[in-house]
């Protein structure tokens, strides 16, 4: 099946797609870092450029000009003007008025060029927010303005799928969108896995698998040992007090630890630490010096370990420098995620069953370690202790919090006067 890739990125789709038996004929991606890792790993053609300057001759001199030239086409447009975290902390983000939105124009153009078989478009699950769904709105004229145009009939179908209910070793939610250029309506494969209660059964039953842990990817892997992986920054000296699956929630009057810190008052991922017993948190981009997740040794996690988590094949490369590491594989979706859906993409185009495992997939192990003990706070943050308001909004960030007074304000004259 030959398969062209867009916002290729360090290939996390791509090695999954590979792993079902696709040939990537065509990457594509402007990021230098990018396309030096893809050309480590593979030596199809690599175009470093901005889609806007990738034209259809150039497609067409790589894989041809019939008709049937392209089987699947794939790829992620940047997602950060429709990210949760973005609306986390401004309330609200420009969205379709982001000039990186453009890239979901972009995207569509090269579908209407090439007429794939069958395309899918990866975003995070933000894309369709209700009442800012203007990005997922516009992928559905771009699909109809394509049939309409050139006689194709792709009907989308889409759905907001957990990595982990699939086998990844990573909690990481994301939108994907796929059509069959026939009219067909992809049928999404169902999911293999799912959480377990405390008595370590499957909230589903039987019928499905428990989630692969953190442990299971990366339990055995030792970090190189050129590789910086210290906590630094304000908070580094904090992180041995926080258990495993825990993060700064742990010390506020909610929890078990000390109370340093208001409900909901910061990132998530603010001193998150990765658990051996569950998946891990989803991998971060551009994380700062106190995002995690860390490894529960009270450390960043390693690039193998990324790689792993991401479900990367073993064989994967990359080079430079620490940052644009974990931006590449921080962007990435995970490659055993690629393979299932490829999976069923071939196999709704062809017919092609396939009766072995997945090639990615991730060995459980026999025992999982019981967790590191804790530290005990450090004096340096025992100033921090006190009482502290939580959060006062759902979902929304720190611009809310500031602004929150004042929106109180405003709907309480708005009662007031809708009452006289």
């Amino acid at each position: 099946m030959n398969t062209v890739s867009l916002f290729s990125g360090c290939g996390g789709l791509d090695y999954g797609f590979e792993a079902a038996g696709c040939d990537i004929v065509f990457r594509n991606d402007f990021d230098k870092h990018s396309c030096n890792t893809l050309r480590e790993n593979s030596d199809k053609t690599v175009i470093e450029a901005p889609i806007e300057d990738v034209t259809e001759s150039d497609f067409r001199k790589v894989v041809g000009t019939s008709r049937n030239a392209v089987d699947i086409l794939i790829g992620g447009p940047p997602c950060q003007p429709f990210s949760k975290s973005a609306y986390w902390s401004k309330g609200d983000t420009l969205r379709l008025d982001d000039p990186r939105a453009n890239t979901l124009n972009e995207y569509f153009r090269v579908v209407k060029e090439l007429r794939p078989r069958a395309f899918l478009l990866e975003n995070v699950h933000g894309i369709n927010y209700s009442g800012k769904e203007e990005g997922f709105q516009l992928i559905l004229n771009h699909i109809r303005e394509i049939n309409a145009a050139i006689g194709t009939d792709y009907r989308p179908t889409w759905k907001v799928l957990n990595a982990a209910d699939f086998g990844v070793p990573q909690l990481r939610i994301r939108f994907f969108l796929v059509a069959l250029r026939d009219g067909k309506e992809f049928r999404f494969p169902e999911p293999t896995h799912t959480e377990t209660d405390s008595r370590n059964q499957t909230i589903f039953g039987s019928s499905r698998q428990p989630h692969i842990t953190a442990w299971d990817a990366i339990g055995n892997i030792t970090p190189e040992s050129t590789e910086k992986l210290d906590v630094g920054g304000k908070w580094a000296g904090l992180l041995p007090s926080i258990p495993e699956g825990e993060n700064y929630l742990w010390h506020t009057d909610k929890k078990g630890g000390l109370p340093l810190f208001g409900w909901r008052t910061r990132y998530w991922c603010f001193l998150l630490k990765l658990a051996k017993n569950r998946p891990s948190w989803t991998i971060q981009a551009q994380p700062g010096s106190a995002i995690g997740p860390f490894h529960w040794l009270n450390r960043k996690l390693s690039w193998k370990e990324m790689a792993a988590i991401q479900t990367f094949p073993r064989s994967f490369r990359i080079n430079g420098p620490r940052v644009e590491i974990q931006r590449q594989i921080g962007n990435a979706v995970p490659s055993l995620l690629a393979e299932v859906l490829a999976r069923g993409i071939v196999t709704q185009i062809t017919g092609k069953s396939f009766d072995d495992e997945y090639k990615l997939h991730v060995e459980r192990s026999k025992t999982i370690p019981s967790a590191e003990p804790i530290s005990q706070v450090p004096s340096e943050y025992f100033s921090l202790i006190g009482k502290h308001a939580a959060h006062p909004g759902t979902g929304k960030g720190r611009a809310y919090q500031n602004n929150s007074l004042a929106n109180v304000e405003n709907l309480f004259s708005s009662a007031i006067n809708k009452r006289q």
